[in-house]
């Protein structure tokens, strides 16, 4: 009879957190795959999927099996393999998490985060250290990864943000900017949400050329909506009702947020007000997702963080803007809307 030992569960746990890497590189090899959308018509076997995606079967087998541990496909006793709840975030044909999937496989962004230390070390970002320009500068230059970023931005907004925007209060009638509003999926939730509103995609010409086709379409076609090419470091359209700002600031550090935050407030008029969607960061050591998304800012961006509701608070004045509460506010996301001073 073999004799049983008892694991270290701090062992346990602490090799579970130096593995998780594993796991959200499988996953994002799931997502480029598009295995969810092979399993969608029911399940199959390794060797079937392997065949529709081009992978070598033995090996598409590990793969599945190690990710039916963690709920994204289900291993059957009959050797077959079907979906899950969870892995049908990862499907391409519906609205899903997939693009973020792919953002957090591909390389420039592990590349990046393989760096954590250089900014810890020295507060600089990681993502300049190793590819040698900002990451802004970096997507302009390098379309294929700017598509990557686009589509876990589409993912993420979607899934998290839109809904809570969404849920404020839009008057018939109203005209709603949405300022680096990137392929429109904020603005059109709020438009569908929001009958006789209409609404303008601000952002640069090259995000405005991409965005006829994606989820404005309808708002475009029944003329609820027009498109303006700039950058919000210079001007935002003018005279409008109201201005949202979703997951844009947190990107910037304090004087670049001002700045954006100012331009709305001079194109704003006396009773225009401004929403403003982002993942607040709360004081104390209550655990929260947002700590590990201002890891995020400090690796990608150049200056970028998470912030507290006072430290926005902080940036609308500066900018000329007087906090008057919090209109929406979701389990991940919340809405900050603030008023010319």
């Amino acid at each position: 009879m073999a004799a049983e030992v008892s694991e270290n569960p701090l062992a346990v746990s602490m090799m579970g957190l130096l593995t998780g890497g594993w796991v959200a590189q499988a996953v994002g090899v799931a997502a480029r795959l598009k295995i969810a959308d092979r399993l969608a018509s029911g399940p199959r076997s390794a060797g079937d999927i392997a065949r529709a995606v081009g992978a070598h079967p033995p090996t598409l087998h590990r793969l599945l099996r190690a990710l039916s541990d963690v709920g994204v496909v289900q291993e059957r006793e009959d050797g077959l393999f079907s979906a899950t709840p969870l892995g049908d975030l990862l499907r391409s044909d519906v609205p899903s998490l997939r693009g973020y999937a792919l953002l957090t496989c591909s390389s420039f962004h592990r590349e990046a985060w393989s760096a954590l230390e250089h900014s810890v070390r020295t507060g600089e970002p990681a993502f300049a250290h190793v590819h040698g320009q900002e990451l802004f500068d970096h997507l302009r230059d390098t379309p294929a990864d700017g598509a990557v970023l686009n589509e876990a931005m589409i993912a993420l907004s979607g899934e998290f943000i839109a809904p809570v925007v969404a849920a404020c209060d839009f008057e018939p009638g109203q005209t709603i900017v949405d300022v680096g509003g990137g392929h429109g999926v904020v603005l059109a939730e709020i438009l569908a949400a929001n009958p006789g509103t209409r609404g303008v995609l601000y952002d640069l010409p090259g995000v405005i050329a991409d965005a006829e086709d994606g989820p404005l379409r309808t708002a475009l076609a029944e003329s609820r909506c027009r498109m303006i090419a700039g950058t919000f470091f210079e001007s935002v359209p003018s005279g409008c009702d109201t201005y949202v700002l979703c997951h844009i600031v947190h990107d910037w550090d304090d004087d670049r947020a001002v700045r954006i935050l100012a331009n709305c407030r001079e194109a704003m008029r006396p009773d225009s007000r401004l929403l403003l969607g982002e993942g607040l960061l709360h004081e104390g050591p209550n655990p929260s997702r947002m700590k590990w998304l201002d890891l995020e800012m400090l690796v990608m961006t150049c200056g970028g963080l998470q912030r507290t509701q006072s430290q926005y608070e902080d940036l609308f004045q500066r900018a000329g803007l007087r906090p008057t509460g919090i209109p929406a506010q979701g389990p991940t996301f919340s809405v900050l809307e603030a008023r010319p001073a």
